[in-house]
């Protein structure tokens, strides 16, 4: 499997995360749970990470032979996978588009 479009829209993401994670902006963008936007981002590009190679490595498993993984759960924790990533890629050009909203708004 083919993973260098998955591993560059992931370091980009976690680059817009660190780039939001501003000192003065983690303050203002703190919510009353005391959870920031960019810990809560990075938080979520963790999981995907985490979603992603869990399921290569039971792919992987399953192509070797182990008779512990089944090709169900190989179908399902992929699909579960692809999901996770095409929502994050969503949350990511969405925030790309408020952003140039926000930087095209006369001042």
């Amino acid at each position: 499997m083919d993973t260098r479009g998955i591993d560059q829209v992931l370091n980009e993401l976690r680059a817009t995360a660190q780039t939001a994670g501003g000192k003065s902006a983690s303050a203002a963008t703190e919510t009353p749970d005391g959870v920031s936007f960019n810990d809560a981002l990075q938080n979520a590009l963790a999981d995907v990470s985490a979603a992603q190679q869990d399921a290569q490595t039971m792919a992987k498993s399953f192509s070797a032979g182990d008779p512990n993984v089944n090709l169900q759960e190989v179908m399902v924790n992929l699909q579960k996978a692809n999901l996770s990533f095409q929502q994050m890629t969503q949350v990511r050009n969405r925030l790309v588009s408020a952003y140039q909203d926000i930087m095209n708004m006369q001042v």
